[in-house]
């Protein structure tokens, strides 16, 4: 994902699994309200300093926040900012935070084989072919959509599939099932996959659709 591609259209309903936090900033004239960069924010383990990392190798200094209001938890986000000129330190580029909108991040989760079903459930799914849908970082994110109607808290799992750069997505919907045809935002850590020694793979995902099993590949590199 390049910086400052900006979304032309915002999720006309969110479906937020986890707890959602917006971090306003005092700059009014400068508010947007559409996010313009998907991130995952870290903390400098030696100076508590906390920095957005945009993609693979990009990293950016916030100039106006200096720890993270979700303390050291490393966290895929939503954000709107505004890149300023010059840079600080070893980061790539220095911007001023409008605000800030976390995703539900949650690493893999165990696989048990033929059981994953029962287990995590298998209601269908669509996968969105938009700019949250990628890999970067280390991470998996993806804008899906289905249905909801009851106010009922679905789960999204990630599991390893039958080959090393496999992994299956699975959604239990607990019986909300029909409805109105919502958006969400989840965000998978990639660590439980071999590493790629630096070489970029392509990464598989599957899921249950509602036209049946689907498949797309990505391109996935470990994170360093």
């Amino acid at each position: 994902m390049k910086m400052m591609r900006l979304l032309y259209y915002f999720l006309s309903s969110w479906i937020v699994l986890g707890s959602l936090t917006l971090q306003s900033c005092s700059n009014d004239d400068d508010f947007v309200n559409y996010p313009n960069a998907l991130v995952t924010i870290k903390t400098n383990s030696s100076t508590g300093q906390v920095y957005f990392q945009l993609d693979d190798l990009t990293t950016i200094f916030p100039t106006n926040l200096k720890t993270s209001p979700y303390g050291n938890k490393e966290l895929r986000a939503l954000v709107n900012l505004k890149l300023q000129e010059g840079q600080n330190g070893h980061y790539s580029k220095s911007a001023y935070v409008n605000w800030v909108d976390t995703i539900l991040t949650k690493n893999m989760a165990q696989s048990f084989g033929q059981k994953n079903d029962d287990v995590y459930g298998k209601d269908p799914v669509e996968i969105v072919k938009d700019w949250t849908t990628i890999v970067e970082d280390g991470y998996l994110t993806l804008r899906f959509r289905t249905y909801f109607g009851k106010g009922t808290k679905h789960t999204m799992n990630l599991v390893k599939g039958e080959n090393p750069y496999e992994v299956v997505l699975h959604h239990n919907a607990f019986n909300d099932s029909k409805g109105i045809i919502r958006d969400g935002l989840v965000a998978f850590r990639l660590g439980d996959l071999p590493d790629t020694q630096g070489k970029t793979v392509d990464l598989t995902l599957k899921w249950q659709s509602f036209t049946g099993m689907k498949s797309v590949k990505f391109k996935y590199i470990s994170r360093k």
